[in-house]
C-alpha cells in the first residue's frame, strides 16, 4: 500500500512539468454593480462579469448564472467598499454549474487560465482579495427575535442584511440553487473585525440546493452558517486562513460528503460549532448531522500559528458526526465546552448530555496531541467520549492515499485498499429515516472515486494525484458522426512532429471543451474551453511542451447544461 505525506512549500520552479490549461480567447468583461440586477438577470459564459461594491439580489429578483461563467470581485471600489454578492431575503440564485463547466468566483487579479499567476506570486496574499458570496434566507434562527442582521452590513443603512424569519420563519425557504461552484481567493474585511467568508447562509431554508462547492483559499472561514435549515452535499474548504466549517444560532440540516484540508501554516479548526449567541441558550438547538467528512489539519507536526484542533463544540451547540475522518492535526481532536455554573446550563456539555450531540463510527488518524483517548480529548467528558467502545470510534490510520499540502506533490484523499474506512462492520447506518443520506459502504468523504475531480480549483491547480475520468479505451473510428451534425475528425497531421489540427462540427450552440489526456489519463492540455455557434471548426494546437508518446483527445459538447455529445480519438506525437 503505498502512502506518502508532504509538508514542505513547493517551489516555483517545481510547479506543472505539463501545461494544465490552454489560454482560452479574451472574453469581453461586463462590470456590474447593485444597480445592474434588477428582475431577472443572467450571466452568460461568453462574457467574464466583474462585480464592483456589494451587489444584492434582491427580493423578487433571480440571477441565473450559466455552467462554465466565471465572476471575478474588484478588491476595494472607487468609494473604498469590499465586494461580495449577496441574496437577499426572497432573492434566488440559480448558479448551476457541471463538473466540466463549473462557475467559478475569484478575485478580478486571478487569471483563472493561467495556474502559476496568484498563488505562486504570494502565497501568503493570496486571501482577502475580494469579499465572497452571502445568502440570506428565511429559515428559523435562534436569536431572542429570530431575526439579525448579517456581520459587517449596518443594519442603520442597509435593511437588506436581514436574515431569519422571526416570529413566522419558514424552514422550507428556497435561494436558488450553487452546483458545481468554485469560490476563490475571498474574505475581505467588509467591517470592524469582520472578513467575509467564503460562503455564508445565514437563516437558508431546506429548499435551497448546495451541492459541489466549494471554498479555495479565503482570509477567514470556508463555509459559515447562521442557523437556517439548509442541507448540503459534497463540500471542500481548501485552505481557509480561519475555520473550514462554522456554525452559530441554532442551525440545522442534514449533510454529507464534507471535505477539508487546512493550511500548513494558518488555520483554526476545522469545525468550529457554536449553539447560540443571544441568548446562548436559545431554541431551536443547533443539531446538524454531518455524514462522511473528511478534515486535514495543518499536519501533526506543524508549529506555530492557532491552536490547530479538529472540532470545538461550545455555546449550547449539538450535532452529530458519523462515518467521518479526522487527521494530521498539531493539536486535539475534540472539545466539548463544559457548565459554567456562573452562567448556567449554557454550554455543549449539557447537549452531550440530552443526546443532542454525538461523535460515532469515526476514524482519528494522526494528531499533534497524541495516540490515545486521554490525548485526543480537550477535555474530560470528551476523553471519556473516545473511550466509550459503544461510540466505535477508532484511533488509527485512516491510510488515505495520499496526504500533501501543495500543488504537484500528490494529494489523494481516497482510503487505500487496505484503509480501516472499509472496514464495513465499523460504519453507522443511515442516522434517520430522511431520504437524504447516500447509502455507502466506507467512511470519510471519498470511495474509490474522487468527486471533487475537474471543477474544483484543488483539481485545476494540480494538488490531486488523481487522474480524471478515464478515456476509454477505444476511440471512435474516423469519420463516423452524430446522426445530429456534431462530429470529431481525426487530428490532421497523424502522427504529427510539433503541432497538429483538429477539425469538430457542432450543429446547434454548444460549450465545446477539448482536452488532451495522457496514457495514465492524466489532462495535458486543454485546446477549447468556450461557446461555438453552429458550423465547422479547425483548432491549430501546438504540442512543443510534451515528450513524444500516444494520447488521447475528448471532445464534449454542452447544451442547456447537459453533456450532450462525447467523442474521443487517438494521436500520436512524434519528435
Amino acid at each position: 500500500m503505498f502512502r506518502w505525506i508532504s509538508i514542505a512549500l513547493v517551489s516555483a520552479s517545481l510547479v506543472f512539468p505539463v501545461l494544465a490549461a490552454a489560454q482560452s480567447p479574451t472574453k469581453p468583461v461586463v462590470t456590474i454593480t447593485d444597480a445592474d440586477i434588477v428582475g431577472n438577470t443572467s450571466f452568460t459564459s461568453d462574457n467574464t462579469y466583474l462585480l464592483s461594491g456589494l451587489v444584492f439580489v434582491e427580493d423578487g429578483e433571480t440571477l441565473t448564472i450559466e455552467a462554465g461563467t466565471v465572476i471575478k470581485g474588484k478588491a476595494t471600489t472607487i468609494e473604498g467598499e469590499d465586494t461580495a454578492l449577496i441574496v437577499a431575503q426572497g432573492g434566488r440564485i440559480i448558479a448551476d454549474g457541471t463538473a466540466r463547466n463549473p462557475i467559478i468566483f475569484t478575485a478580478e487579479a486571478d487569471d483563472v487560465d493561467d495556474p502559476d499567476d496568484i498563488l505562486l506570486t504570494s502565497p501568503t496574499a493570496s486571501r482577502g482579495l475580494w469579499g465572497g458570496i452571502i445568502l440570506l434566507g428565511r429559515a428559523s434562527i435562534n436569536t431572542a427575535t429570530g431575526e439579525n442582521n448579517i456581520e459587517g452590513i449596518d443594519a442603520t443603512t442597509e435593511p437588506r442584511g436581514i436574515y431569519g424569519g422571526g416570529s413566522n420563519p419558514d424552514d422550507d425557504d428556497d435561494s436558488g440553487v450553487l452546483r458545481y461552484v468554485s469560490i476563490r481567493h475571498g474574505g475581505a474585511v467588509i467591517g470592524a473585525d469582520n472578513e467575509i467568508n467564503g460562503l455564508t447562509m445565514a437563516g437558508v431554508g431546506r429548499g435551497t440546493t448546495i451541492e459541489h462547492v466549494e471554498v479555495f483559499y479565503n482570509q477567514d472561514d470556508g463555509f459559515e452558517w447562521f442557523g437556517g435549515t439548509v442541507n448540503t452535499r459534497y463540500l471542500i474548504s481548501a485552505f481557509a486562513g480561519d475555520d473550514a466549517f462554522d456554525y452559530d444560532e441554532g442551525f440545522r440540516g442534514e449533510h454529507q460528503f464534507w471535505f477539508s484540508i487546512q493550511d500548513p501554516y494558518l488555520g483554526d479548526h476545522a469545525g468550529e460549532h457554536d449553539g447560540g449567541t443571544d441568548p446562548e441558550d436559545g431554541r431551536p438547538y443547533a443539531r446538524p448531522t454531518i455524514m462522511n467528512a473528511t478534515y486535514i489539519g495543518r499536519g501533526a507536526s506543524s508549529t506555530g500559528g492557532k491552536d490547530n484542533n479538529a472540532l470545538i463544540f461550545r455555546d449550547n451547540a449539538g450535532g452529530s458526526y458519523f462515518n467521518s475522518i479526522f487527521t494530521e492535526f498539531q493539536g486535539h481532536a475534540l472539545s466539548i465546552e463544559d457548565l459554567d455554573p456562573t452562567r448556567g446550563a449554557q454550554d455543549s456539555k449539557a447537549r452531550l448530555d440530552a443526546g443532542d450531540l454525538a461523535f460515532r463510527y469515526n476514524i482519528l488518524g494522526r494528531f499533534g496531541a497524541g495516540s490515545s483517548p486521554a490525548d485526543l480529548g480537550g477535555d474530560f467528558h470528551t476523553r471519556d467520549l473516545l473511550a466509550n467502545e459503544g461510540n466505535a470510534n477508532r484511533i488509527t490510520d485512516p491510510l488515505l492515499q495520499g496526504i500533501s499540502w501543495n500543488r504537484n506533490l500528490g494529494l489523494d484523499p481516497r482510503p487505500g485498499s487496505t484503509s480501516p474506512a472499509w472496514d464495513a462492520s465499523r460504519l453507522m447506518e443511515e442516522p434517520r429515516n430522511s431520504g437524504f443520506f447516500t447509502d455507502v459502504d466506507y467512511a470519510g468523504a471519498f470511495g474509490t472515486e474522487n468527486w471533487a475531480d475537474h471543477w474544483s480549483a484543488l483539481a485545476a491547480l494540480g494538488y490531486f494525484s488523481t487522474a480524471p475520468a478515464p478515456i476509454p479505451p477505444e476511440p471512435v473510428e474516423p469519420g463516423v458522426d452524430a446522426p445530429d451534425g456534431f462530429s470529431l475528425a481525426q487530428n490532421s497531421p497523424n502522427p504529427f512532429v510539433m503541432t497538429t489540427n483538429i477539425d469538430y462540427t457542432v450543429s446547434s450552440t454548444s460549450h465545446v471543451l477539448i482536452e488532451v489526456y495522457n496514457l495514465l489519463g492524466q489532462r495535458v492540455a486543454t485546446v477549447v474551453n468556450d461557446i461555438r455557434l453552429p458550423g465547422h471548426y479547425t483548432e491549430h494546437w501546438d504540442a512543443q511542451h510534451l515528450s513524444s508518446g500516444v494520447y488521447f483527445y475528448r471532445f464534449e459538447a454542452t447544451a442547456d447544461g447537459r453533456t450532450a455529445h462525447v467523442f474521443n480519438r487517438k494521436m500520436t506525437l512524434l519528435k
